[in-house]
């Protein structure tokens, strides 16, 4: 019976079998040693015979555990007999087993199905697993239900520009940018809580570390809520769940990375500034008045919030209604119920309160000048009435990004899809 790596030091002086990869070779006078791989982790195998058998084979081996505190893990197999199920060809386009950082983005991510295969790389996506399961599991606990909506939609609840056209059948349709949509016609059905893991389209022809094509979107919609303060405060919980679960499963994966997560009282010290304030901040800061909060901006308030408030994350509230869709409610002074928040220097969620009243729905649709024709199933969900209610999308890949501390978004999608690719 197959043994995990991981399960070895509790075999010790013992016949155990393993399967894996072939990760490394190394052969020491009369003495092979074999490094093996599987899903587990690394362990050293020693053999007096000749290895002929290439890097990233997959072989099982036979053997008895000991105890050897030089190798790795501090436990070794002593090899009995090797079997190679699936050999590897020579001709490897890029070395599994080296540090990623000496291979350039563009070799990592042209021979993707590769490179996964470093125990690195790897490593991000065991993590990210992980935030999916603990975003569901709070949602989950709060009273949340989870949906599955559909990609393909006959127009933009956002406004229609950045959308992906898509030939289907006889007609034109397009990939959705975000389940706004559904999430909010499932507030309205009776639901009243309703989240939803799902890939994310925009058709922005952006080249940046911090954009991708594709994402995946932690969407949530709740109904009830008074402004945008109620969504802070549960992403605040959400946040908690995830980054404890983080620090209980993955202190390997942290390891690996030299990164950290923020404990539960930090989360509890996030700021909340308006728009103004923050333009205000980074106006102090650099010396120079400014009107937009670009990149560089969120950078300087999360240095700011980490300053003075012992945490490099900050939630921005008080939009203008310029800068947000057309459904976001609106307030005194041309202001918006809604908020962004930035993480270590890089906005990971944008969200609000929507509009829920019908005739305030057509005003703000005609005063940004879309077609209600177009909108006419979405009008729909608050002609025959739909309760108060708001929401938010956290970024899978943004949120795994700054976690690690990866110098690019796109090291954070498995297959990641930007205006140039979209291989493999």
């Amino acid at each position: 019976m197959r043994t995990l790596i991981s399960e070895v030091a509790n075999n010790i002086d013992k016949e155990v079998e393993i399967k894996g990869w072939v990760h490394r070779i190394r052969e020491l006078g009369k003495i092979s040693f074999i490094l093996v791989r599987d899903r587990s982790g690394i362990i050293q195998v020693v053999t007096e015979e000749k290895i002929s058998v290439t890097v990233e084979s997959v072989v099982s081996i036979t053997g008895v555990a000991k105890k050897n505190e030089k190798a790795p893990g501090g436990v070794e197999i002593q090899m009995k007999n090797m079997e190679v199920i699936a050999k590897a060809a020579h001709d490897l386009p890029i070395p599994v087993n080296q540090d990623p950082e000496k291979l350039s983005l563009d070799a990592i991510l042209d021979h993707r199905i590769i490179s996964l295969r470093n125990p690195k790389i790897l490593s991000i996506f065991r993590l990210q697993s992980n935030i999916l399961k603990y975003f569901a599991e709070h949602m989950r606990s709060e009273g949340f239900t989870e949906i599955k909506s559909s990609k393909l939609i006959g127009t933009g609840t956002e406004g229609g520009t950045g959308l992906f056209a898509v030939q289907y059948f006889d007609t034109k349709v397009y990939l959705a940018q975000s389940p706004q949509f559904y999430k909010q016609a499932m507030v309205s059905s009776g639901l009243e809580r309703v989240f939803e893991i799902g890939n994310a389209y925009r058709a922005e022809k952006h080249d940046t570390p911090r954009h991708l094509n594709e994402y995946v979107s932690l969407d949530i919609e709740m109904a009830f809520i008074e402004s945008e303060h109620d969504l802070m405060d549960i992403e605040q919980r959400i946040l908690k769940t995830i980054f404890a679960g983080i620090k209980q499963d993955n202190q390997k994966e942290l390891k690996t990375w030299n990164a950290t997560v923020p404990e539960p009282e930090d989360i509890d010290k996030i700021p909340r500034i308006t728009h103004d304030e923050a333009k205000e901040i980074i106006s102090k800061e650099t010396g120079k008045r400014v009107f937009e909060i670009n990149p560089e901006g969120e950078r300087i308030l999360c240095q700011w919030a980490e300053k003075n408030h012992g945490i490099d994350a900050v939630f921005v509230y008080a939009f203008p209604r310029r800068k947000r869709p057309f459904y976001t409610y609106p307030i005194e002074n041309h202001k918006t119920m809604s908020f962004d928040l930035l993480f270590r220097g890089l906005e990971i969620t944008t969200g609000g309160r929507r509009i829920n009243e019908y005739n305030m729905l057509l005003e703000s649709i005609e005063r940004f000048h879309l077609d209600p024709e177009g909108l006419s199933d979405y009008i729909q969900i608050f002609k025959y009435g739909c309760p108060p209610h708001g929401g938010f999308a956290i970024g899978l890949e943004r949120l795994t990004q700054k976690i690690l501390g990866l110098a690019n978004v796109k090291e954070a999608s498995l297959f990641p899809r930007d205006r140039k690719r979209v291989r493999p």
